[in-house]
């Protein structure tokens, strides 16, 4: 398209499971960044949470971000990082995007609290020079505090960084997961397809989740 640039989103993470704040995230982003598409990428085996017990498993977590996104032109199921030769690093995966799709912009969209320990990922530089990050408000963190801690990564690393202008939705997958094992109704807080499927799996029905 006449050396037009694409620009094209990226949701990771474990997924365990998709919920509506993550979608809203995705919808957000899309809209404000004016973006081509945003690819949901499932973490295969993420270095951080590397014990998986209790929880679903790969193929499970693929379903349920298929049956969330399934109904959204422009989002995506990526499945780059669903592998089995050892953990999987963002910087390694947007550095391989980047060499395959030479023509395309990334924007890695996370949450407030994960900006907050950027500085500890496996080798940030080279992710902030790979992508624009696209960070989201979460757990009332406060605007303030969030744009001083945007300001210091744009320091440290030379970043690009956009805060994305969006409610503060204070769901997590965990607390989901809570909900399933004490039997709580999680309706409205994920797609009913992937409800339907929880049920029909029995997912996260052993007990309590850690």
């Amino acid at each position: 398209m006449n050396g037009k640039r694409r620009r094209v989103g990226i949701m990771g993470g474990t997924f365990d499971p998709i919920h509506i704040g993550h979608l809203i995230l995705g919808e957000k982003a899309y809209e404000q960044l004016e973006l081509e598409k945003v690819l949901f990428m499932p973490s295969g085996n993420p270095p951080h949470k590397k014990d998986r017990q209790g929880r679903a498993s790969d193929e499970e977590r693929t379903d349920m971000v298929r049956l969330a996104i399934g109904n959204n032109p422009h989002f995506e199921l990526s499945l780059v990082e669903m592998h089995e030769k050892g953990y999987t690093y963002t910087f390694h995966t947007l550095e391989m995007l980047r060499k395959e799709h030479p023509d395309t912009d990334y924007y890695f969209i996370i949450g407030a609290d994960s900006l907050y320990t950027f500085h500890t990922w496996m080798e940030p530089q080279r992710i902030c020079d790979a992508c624009t990050l696209v960070v989201a408000t979460r757990n009332h963190t406060s605007l303030a505090e969030l744009d001083r801690e945007i300001g210091r990564v744009r320091e440290d690393f030379h970043a690009r960084v956009i805060r994305l202008d969006t409610m503060n939705i204070d769901i997590s997958s965990q607390m989901l997961r809570e909900w399933i094992g004490d039997g709580k109704s999680i309706r409205y807080y994920l797609p009913d397809p992937v409800i339907q499927y929880i049920d029909d799996k029995q997912i996260y029905r052993t007990g309590k989740a850690e």
